[in-house]
């Protein structure tokens, strides 16, 4: 059995290849994959060469951990049922080469228990829900006042804000990006005059904003790092110090961030849509990631996988 996959071979060389797939065992699924996202965060960096060291780094790889698509076979203990729509956060099925994280693929082999079932009715816009629950970690222990960035990823930490009862305000630097808003606002940073923000949540993924987020906070306040940093980060002392500051890292999300996010869904509680603006059928993936990467009107732009099938 083979796939049809996005490989990176190297720092902004990127094909489809057809590669050949590990074959399931008990417990495994095969989905055929409808779409896939691609983020402008950890994938960008993957595609520059610039990603910092990570577990599993290396090229040639398969990136990708958006991925919607139905189970076409079930192995023995895998409990789920062929017909199946799944969300897969990436796979590791394509022997020599890296899954990293491997969902950008027309078929997948994974453990069922990475596969999980969503409603039909989502259809594309189930490749958010990776990003949804990477949000729905970043505020659970406190929801955010200020949001940094207006990308895909704010808005979904914006919403989930105002579904937990509260009215954060978000920054964005790119006018093109400040539309959209729903039960908040967007303001341009030198706009906003307030210094007491008890929790801040950046998903910026700029390394050099800590100083500038450090002074717009109150005492004991809360700095969230949502994003992923190429660089390292750095701030001053002094004024950390003055305010007692506390910097936290958001890592990736958890199952029980998916279940919640899954339950807001159903609830109605959260809505994904209007996120995703950009579509390309896989066979024009090559353009689709650089599209994504450099067209600042691009908010998420989505692979569709269904003629390679």
């Amino acid at each position: 059995m083979d796939t049809t996959a996005v490989v990176l071979e190297a720092p902004e060389r990127l094909v489809l290849s057809r590669l050949e797939l590990s074959p399931p065992v008990a417990g495994d699924v095969v989905v055929d994959v409808e779409w896939s996202g691609i983020s402008t965060g950890t994938e960008r960096l993957l595609w520059s060469g610039r990603m910092p060291p990570f577990p599993g780094m290396g090229y040639p790889l398969v990136p990708g951990y958006e991925s919607v698509g139905r189970v076409v076979e079930a192995m023995p203990e895998a409990g789920l049922s062929v017909g199946a729509r799944v969300f897969v956060p990436g796979a590791r099925c394509f022997g020599d080469v890296r899954g990293l994280f491997g969902g950008a693929a027309s078929r997948l082999v994974v453990p069922a228990a990475r596969a999980v079932r969503i409603d039909d009715a989502m259809g594309e816009t189930g490749v958010l829900m990776a990003l949804a629950a990477t949000a729905q970690h970043a505020i659970a222990a406190e929801l955010p006042e200020l949001i940094v960035g207006h990308g895909v990823l704010g808005r979904l930490v914006a919403r989930l804000v105002v579904a937990a009862g509260g009215t954060p305000t978000v920054w964005e630097t790119n006018p093109a990006r400040a539309d959209g808003a729903e039960g908040y606002s967007v303001l341009a940073p030198e706009t906003d005059t307030r210094r007491d923000y008890r929790s801040i949540c950046d998903v910026s993924g700029d390394s050099g904003l800590l100083d500038s987020l450090v002074q717009r906070l109150a005492p004991g306040g809360e700095i969230v790092l949502a994003g992923f940093y190429s660089a390292p980060l750095s701030f001053a002392f002094p004024p950390a110090f003055m305010r007692e500051a506390r910097i936290r890292v958001a890592a990736e999300w958890k199952t029980p961030d998916l279940i919640a996010v899954r339950e807001l869904l159903d609830a109605g509680r959260l809505s994904l849509d209007g996120l995703i603006t950009h579509r390309r059928d896989a066979a024009a993936a090559p353009d689709a990631y650089r599209t994504a990467f450099n067209d600042p009107a691009c908010l998420k732009m989505i692979l569709d996988w269904r003629a390679c099938s």
